[in-house]
């Protein structure tokens, strides 16, 4: 690159954003029209023109495009069909386009590394000619390998910027490219962009600018995505506050799998921004604890949230717990104290016995719990812990028996569901959830003759408005939705991680508003009136929710808040709860809380490794076999 060249894209590079968005469209028109969208907030951009039927016959408008906006910065691609693209033409016939892009007035164009290859030489020299500077780039859709066998193959051809951009298969796989990031960082000139595609690759979108990539990509909006796990701008600006994440911004997550309908990203992360903590939470999608953990360790993650299919094996990888997680046997809440060592708790406890007990007393109440897993564990434990008498019903008979054993509940089989009444039926499986819901998934766990209950609580928040939950209102039974067990447990997660009160109403607000969003235009969406958090009966007496944890202080004072017209009733806080006399307007809620969490607060309490939970399935006993209870869908999580 000569010195005019090398002063060119110097002054390119101070004029780039950190996200570029990525427009497509059928027409050019289609591609203006967004494109002017966006350019309200960003000036970078990048036009797909191989989305187009014909690119060359779309330049003329996209080039009277370009000189009506001249504060822009345009990149133009054109990837062929061979290397992920849409563009049924050859290489050559791909190469044509962009050389008229770059002489219609883009600044950038974008050609894949396999494409230049096979190209003539003359090439970049050719591109440069335009007057627009060149990325090469390479894709892989299926892995992340030899990331530096690739570097080495575009550095010959000395571009502008290089493009490396590899597909995540594990959360580890973000290590591998955050590595290498650091790696050629010290002598790369900022003209490096590598990103993980892929729902796990996530995190290498909203870190990697942290860890040296010049910039990131984004969709226009939601379905709009360009390569897999890609975010929507907005939500990285908003949500992610990617242009604020630095160095010292503690990074936490929400870890499981499926993911891609989880809330908690946009809920947690608007507590964060109201409460000012530099902070980021993340959507850490592994099946795995040893991958998690792995990542957790180098990031390093300071908190997470974990739900299906970890809640249990993560208690391995954890220090010490809190008693209440070890009777369970099951942690939803993870914290990295300042000894570098990760912590449990399970705060679902309180977010499941809390919204029971503010409709009725649980000592005595019958209980049906579906469902074996974490979230089942600690309903059927946390009922247990209040006097009610409770049965399982789990499609796989033998882990239903083993809870039932460990907690001193019951099993039920599903051919006596229509004969038996009960108090309260609880769904703890993810069936109805928003991401398993789609074709071939069964429309409900039950059947309408099989909710014989005073109360149905079901613990899928997403949607809000679930099959159960219709099927249960159809035949006049009060219900609690999912989301006031969800914002409960998520509050006190935000207060065991920072030590400040959590700002419920607002976490409240944005789930709801969400929920809303999503279910807009759906047959099952509901009035409004009858899609929020339900009030308790009048005759309902409040009792603490659960026990004290050892060292763990949580003191909360709460005003009363009226209930307005269309507004979910007030969500009650954890332990020890105070409350006091009404000093704000209404929907105000003033909380005060101290939580402080130690090592040695944990180190007495539980044995390591949470081994008392083991102690119950001592002595087996050989158990009548029932039948199954439901068959639960593998959840599939849509790319984006």
């Amino acid at each position: 690159m000569n010195t005019d060249a090398q002063i060119a894209s110097h002054l390119l590079r101070s004029r780039l954003g950190k996200i570029c968005v990525a427009i497509t469209g059928a027409t050019s028109e289609e591609m203006v029209e967004k494109a002017t969208e966006v350019l309200k907030e960003t000036n970078f951009i990048e036009f797909r023109l191989d989305y187009l039927p014909k690119p060359l016959a779309a330049l003329p408008r996209l080039k009277q495009f370009l000189l009506d906006n001249t504060a822009a910065t345009v990149i133009a691609t054109c990837r062929c069909e061979e290397n992920g693209g849409k563009f049924h033409g050859s290489n050559s016939a791909a190469l044509e386009v962009l050389l008229k892009a770059g002489e219609a007035g883009f600044q950038i164009v974008d050609i894949e590394l396999e494409s230049i290859e096979k190209l003539p030489k003359t090439t970049l020299a050719h591109l440069r000619e335009t007057g627009a500077a060149v990325i090469i780039s390479w894709h892989d859709f299926h892995a992340t390998k030899d990331l530096d066998g690739i570097y080495k193959r575009i550095l010959p051809f000395a571009p502008d910027f290089i493009k490396i951009v590899p597909t995540a298969r594990t959360l580890s796989d973000n290590l591998t490219l955050m590595r290498f990031l650091e790696r050629v960082g010290e002598h790369a000139n900022d003209n490096v962009v590598a990103i993980c595609m892929g729902e796990a690759g996530i995190i290498s979108r909203v870190l990697g600018l942290r860890a040296g990539s010049a910039f990131t990509f984004a969709a226009a909006s939601v379905g709009e995505e360009t390569a897999p796990g890609q975010i929507a701008a907005r939500t990285l600006i908003e949500t992610y506050r990617i242009d604020q994440v630095d160095n010292a911004t503690k990074v936490y997550g929400v870890a499981g799998n499926p993911l891609g309908s989880s809330l908690s990203p946009m809920m947690m992360n608007t507590a964060f921004r109201r409460e000012t903590v530099n902070a980021v939470y993340l959507s850490l999608q592994t099946s795995k604890a040893d991958d998690l953990f792995k990542l957790a360790q180098e990031v390093p993650i300071q908190g997470l949230s974990v739900t299906m299919p970890l809640k249990q094996d993560v208690m391995s990888h954890l220090e010490r717990t809190d008693p209440l997680s070890a009777k369970i046997g099951a942690v939803n809440t993870i914290t990295r104290l300042p000894d570098g060592k990760f912590y449990g708790f399970n705060t679902d406890v309180a977010g499941i016995v809390g919204p029971l007990e503010r409709r009725l007393s649980l000592k005595d109440a019958k209980v049906l719990v579906l469902g074996a897993g974490g979230a089942a564990r600690a309903a059927v434990f946390g009922c247990r812990d209040k006097g009610a008498e409770v049965w399982v019903l789990n499609r796989t008979a033998e882990t239903a028996h083993k809870l039932a054993r460990q907690s001193g509940a019951k099993t039920m089989r599903r051919d006596q569901m229509a004969k038996t009444s009960f108090d309260v039926i609880i769904n703890a499986t993810s069936v109805g959830m928003a991401s398993t819901t789609g074709k071939g998934a069964p429309a409900a766990i039950l059947q309408p003759n099989e909710i014989n209950a005073r109360l149905v609580f079901d613990l899928v928040y997403n949607p809000i408005e679930t099959p159960l939950l219709r099927m249960a209102r159809q035949k006049g039974i009060p219900v609690i939705t999912g989301v006031e067990m969800f914002v409960q447990q998520g509050a006190r997660q935000f207060e065991i991680w920072t030590g400040k009160p959590a700002p419920e109403e607002e976490m409240l607000r944005v789930v709801i508003h969400a929920l809303r969003q999503n279910a807009e235009g759906a047959e099952a969406a509901l009035p409004v009136g009858k899609v929020e958090i339900l009030p308790p009966p009048q005759a309902a007496q409040p009792e603490p929710v659960v026990k004290e944890e050892p060292k763990i202080t949580t003191v909360i004072k709460q005003t009363p808040v009226k209930a307005a017209a269309k507004q979910a009733a007030p969500v009650k806080a954890a332990p020890a709860v105070k409350a006091a006399p009404a000093k704000a307007a209404p929907v105000k809620v003033a909380v005060k809380v101290t939580a402080k969490v130690t090592a040695k607060a944990l180190a007495k309490p539980v044995a390591k490794k949470a081994a008392p939970a083991k102690k119950a399935v001592a002595t087996k006993k050989p158990a009548a076999k029932p039948t199954s209870a439901h068959v639960k869908p593998k959840a599939k999580s849509r790319s984006r």
